[in-house]
């Protein structure tokens, strides 16, 4: 039998340790490299991040239009401290846009350098958009083979695990709901982008409900989950409402600021509901046990309806007598 993903996974410690009192809970305006240098090793549940895109975005203090190679020792040098501080067991989530106008799958590279790092390749979630991100005039070889140029509508997660497959946790602070699990394992994420960018003064947000699925989905209740490049806050926002400890780094004061106030003032939407609603429409909501709505019981057996007495035809009715209820036909 082929020897799967222990053909190219490492040894790393199983020692996991506490997280640091002094950054559980806390948005960090500093460079995040130095900030994860402080933290010990293993010490973290879940990293789930989106770096800079690399496509010219107007972010506030990044520059993002830089070489491709300079891009990637960037991103690498913060990468390879999420690694050394994730938990055994622990995983890691990076939200990335290939820029396919100049032919770069981002995607696929980031995967290869976890996987040379050691890590377990666990999922590629595609998070469908429904946005293309082109303008739809852009052909390429119009009617052409030569040179079409193809129009995408989604965005990646890819999904590595640190030593391990299995995250461990305690089972009563797993508070996915059936219905959520059995529609989020399909590993199409249909979502709509971020409406409100212009709001919270960001040119490249994830929608707050990519995070609170990919949180849901990965990670239990009272874990830490680290966003190194926390931008306007969402993961650490949907962390937080839905009771998990995190800290968040940003070189920006005015995102750090933003994501702060989030977690201050903002009200996060009913996602499972919304979800368990829909459901009930189409006639897929298999969880109202879970919720307790109906007794758990046998359906009640249909009541037996007594059968009509057969009624007989005969050929000649003036034959039947007294003592003859049933004469042959002829």
């Amino acid at each position: 039998m082929a020897a799967g993903y222990k053909s190219y996974t490492k040894e790393f410690s199983k020692q996991n340790n506490d997280f640091p009192l002094q950054y559980t809970n806390q948005i960090v305006n500093a460079d995040s490299l130095s900030v994860l240098k402080q933290l010990p090793d293993n010490c973290v549940d879940l990293v789930f991040t989106s770096p800079p895109y690399n496509f010219g975005m107007g972010y506030d203090t990044h520059d993002d239009e830089t070489d491709w190679p300079s891009y990637f020792n960037m991103l690498w040098e913060i990468f390879d401290e999420c690694i050394r501080v994730v938990k055994y067991g622990g995983r890691i989530i990076v939200n990335t846009q290939p820029l396919f106008s100049e032919y770069i799958p981002s995607h696929h590279l980031i995967s290869k350098g976890f996987i040379d790092r050691g890590l377990i390749w666990k999922a590629e979630i595609l998070w469908e958009k429904n946005h293309r991100n082109c303008a739809y005039c852009a052909w390429g070889s119009w009617k052409s083979p030569s040179g079409p140029y193809f129009k995408y509508t989604w965005e990646f997660l890819e999904v590595f695990c640190k030593g391990e497959l299995k995250h461990n946790g305690d089972s009563a602070l797993a508070d996915i709901t059936g219905n959520e699990f059995k529609t989020w394992a399909d590993a199409k994420w249909s979502i709509a982008p971020e409406r409100n960018m212009k709001d919270y003064g960001h040119p490249a947000m994830f929608p707050t409900e990519l995070a609170y699925r990919a949180l849901k989905m990965f990670s239990f209740q009272n874990d830490v989950i680290l966003d190194p490049f926390n931008g306007a806050g969402t993961t650490t926002f949907v962390a937080e409402r839905t009771g998990r400890r995190y800290l968040g780094i940003d070189m920006s004061k005015e995102y750090c600021a933003t994501a702060q106030d989030r977690i201050d003032n903002e009200v996060i939407k009913d996602f499972s509901a919304a979800l368990n609603a829909k459901l009930a429409l189409e006639g897929k909501d298999k969880s109202v046990k879970e919720r307790g709505e109906i007794p758990n019981h046998k359906k009640p057996k249909k009541e037996k309806i007594p059968k009509a007495p057969k009624i007989v035809k005969y050929a000649n009715p003036d034959l039947i007598t007294e003592e003859c209820s049933i004469l042959p036909t002829e």
